[in-house]
């Protein structure tokens, strides 16, 4: 089976990569020159812990390949994903400029049946405009050829995506005949050798189950932070409440962490998706709307807390911030608490000496000379005013706080994850700040 993936981004890379792991024939699509030679020179353009190895062990053997031409290479390929970016607009909505456009394109240069599938996260109906682009495309060249359209929304975790695509927990495929049923069947058959389900059903729902499985997610971390927020006002401590509350498999304990607001490229781009076409049909969202307003609203707690502690002025303080990604095991930076706490400490005179083990090349692109990045946690913590831990890499979990504490000029812990306990740093000589836990 031959597969085309159009665009090598996040989703379309781990897609063709793992799709080509099992012995299927994949051709990686992409209008960026630039990227797609980086590629062929083994150059990345994301940073996924495994996927640089998946990638070359393949592209070696001649199962997964790159190009920037799809009219040369949809030739003989029996299912095109369309993996592209979905920006969203303004008003929250998901622009489908490039979706759409891939879907002219296979219309222009398809010479036989197709299956097209939305990889990309899309809101409800995106796969019928898909459908009517096609068509208008091959009405253009007169050509009467049988294709279908199909969703196959993605639920990869970063840092975890080659073993999600790999060892699913579940498969979702919207389909509106038995012979994409078929043949999408066949596909994905190897990825569900582990029992777990590979669930068809009818393209809408399959385009929801995305948004609702994200937006669930988003809940259960707002209502979280919203609990943590009360929990330091009646003395209480979250990391108690949330042992009792994750013990009953009601509720479970996964995405229960109570931190500083959740970011990256999917959570909040996907809810405002998902309020915006509710409000395309007349209906508001009101739980969503406040998961966001929390989310937001978070994002803001530790730099109160600094302020809080500094009697309302930081100006001429320095403060290290270990972590800049939106979570660890990623580069990505999108929708980072940290940026929203660079900005507000920069404004209040503050300046920041900054360390993440894998975003720093993200970091100069996205903030510039906001702050002051350095080699590792321990020189970004010297000569300042307090540490703040904004994600919770695993290398900063158990410094030598002895050492660390006599290089800087104030021995102050804002941590943002709740990954130390406040006895340990107070013995260590610290003032200890954490997230619904009072101080």
């Amino acid at each position: 089976m031959k597969i085309v993936v159009v665009g090598t981004g996040y989703v379309g890379l781990v897609t063709g990569s793992c799709l080509a792991e099992v012995g299927t024939e994949v051709v990686c699509i992409d209008v960026n020159e630039e990227k797609i030679k980086n590629l062929h020179n083994g150059i990345l353009p994301i940073y996924e812990p495994g996927l640089d190895e998946i990638v070359e062990r393949n592209f070696k053997k001649g199962r997964l390949r790159f190009s920037t031409s799809l009219d040369q290479e949809i030739a003989g390929a029996q299912i095109v994903f369309i993996a592209v970016g979905t920006p969203p607009g303004e008003d929250g909505s998901a622009d489908l400029k490039y979706v759409l456009q891939v879907a002219s394109s296979v219309g222009n240069c398809m010479n036989g049946y197709l299956i097209v599938v939305t990889k990309s996260t899309v809101p409800v109906g995106t796969a019928s405009k898909v459908k009517k682009a096609i068509k208008e495309a091959l009405d253009k060249r007169g050509a009467n050829i049988e294709y279908d359209v199909a969703s196959n929304p993605e639920f990869l975790k970063e840092g975890a995506a080659i073993d999600d695509f790999l060892k699913p927990d579940r498969i979702v495929i919207g389909v509106e005949s038995e012979k994409a049923k078929h043949f999408l069947h066949q596909l994905y058959d190897p990825f569900v050798l582990n029992g777990h389900p590979l669930l068809f059903m009818d393209i809408p729902s399959a385009e929801m189950t995305k948004y609702a499985a994200n937006a669930m997610l988003a809940t259960k971390i707002s209502f979280m932070n919203d609990i943590a927020n009360l929990c330091e006002l009646v003395g209480a401590n979250v990391n108690e409440v949330r042992n009792g509350i994750g013990s009953d498999p009601r509720i479970g304990n996964r995405f229960i962490y109570p931190g500083i607001g959740y970011g990256g490229s999917c959570f909040p781009k996907d809810v405002k998706a998902l309020i915006h076409t509710a409000e395309e049909y007349k209906y508001e969202l009101r739980i969503l709307k406040s998961v966001e307003d929390v989310n937001e609203d978070q994002k803001k707690v530790l730099f109160d807390k600094i302020i809080k502690h500094f009697k309302g002025d930081i100006k001429g303080k320095k403060f290290a911030m270990w972590g800049l990604s939106f979570k660890p095991k990623t580069d990505d930076m999108r929708e980072a608490p940290s940026l929203v706490l660079i900005d507000a400490l920069t404004e209040a005179g503050a300046t920041v000496q900054a360390y993440d083990p894998v975003a720093m090349n993200e970091a100069k692109h996205m903030i510039g000379g906001k702050v002051e990045l350095k080699e590792d946690a321990v020189t970004a913590a010297k000569d300042t005013d307090g540490i703040i831990l904004v994600t919770e890499w695993p290398e900063f979990r158990l410094p030598d706080w002895g050492l660390i504490c006599k290089s800087m000029r104030q021995c102050v812990v804002f941590d943002g994850r709740n990954i130390y306990h406040k006895k340990d740093l107070e013995e260590a000589g610290f003032t200890y700040y954490g997230i619904g836990i009072k101080s």
